[in-house]
């Protein structure tokens, strides 16, 4: 029974961090995902050897396949608490609007606008690159002052000059 528990322990360790290695191959981020993939090949040749040295193998498969599928979700809620990487955040609204654009400012958020043409009328763009970790803060900021704005957000793969990548630029200069 310790063995079928084991298998179980290891699966909810392994299939995370087959989670996050994915997401931070993805997001170009290769020496990290190097790290994480060796773990979970030496984690996952350690779970396969349980199973096929013990006397229990087909309980033991039926554990290490439902300890993956409940990894699953963990390793989703663990990269959604890390929240890596930027998100690319355009706000459409009918008028412009001062105090949202000051508020998201004061707030640090770096933001652009710009004039759009809509079907019936023209319309106010914004658009902010923001860290993946603060898009829920953003979103309630515009909602709480603008309830009716479009928001759509995007994750950028790279990008390149302006305001922000000066800032992280400066800051990583800084430590």
């Amino acid at each position: 029974m310790q063995e079928i528990i084991l298998i179980l322990v290891i699966q909810l360790v392994y299939v995370p961090l087959m989670t996050l290695r994915t997401i931070f191959l993805v997001k170009d981020m290769r020496l990290l995902a190097s790290i994480f993939g060796f773990l979970e090949v030496l984690i996952n040749v350690f779970a396969l050897s349980i199973i096929f040295s013990g006397d229990q193998n087909f309980i033991a498969m039926i554990v290490y396949a439902l300890g993956f599928s409940i990894g699953i979700p963990i390793g989703t809620m663990i990269e959604n608490k890390l929240a890596i990487g930027f998100v690319s955040v355009t706000i459409n609204t009918q008028q412009k609007n001062q105090e949202l654009i000051e508020t998201l400012r004061n707030s640090g958020f770096a933001i652009t606008t710009s004039v759009s043409e809509g079907r019936d009328s023209e319309r106010y763009k914004y658009e902010i690159l923001a860290k993946r970790n603060r898009e829920k803060e953003l979103f309630a900021l515009v909602e709480s002052i603008e309830p009716k704005a479009f928001i759509i957000s995007y994750e950028p793969k790279s990008f390149k000059g302006g305001f922000l990548v000066d800032r992280m630029r400066k800051f990583k200069l800084r430590r």
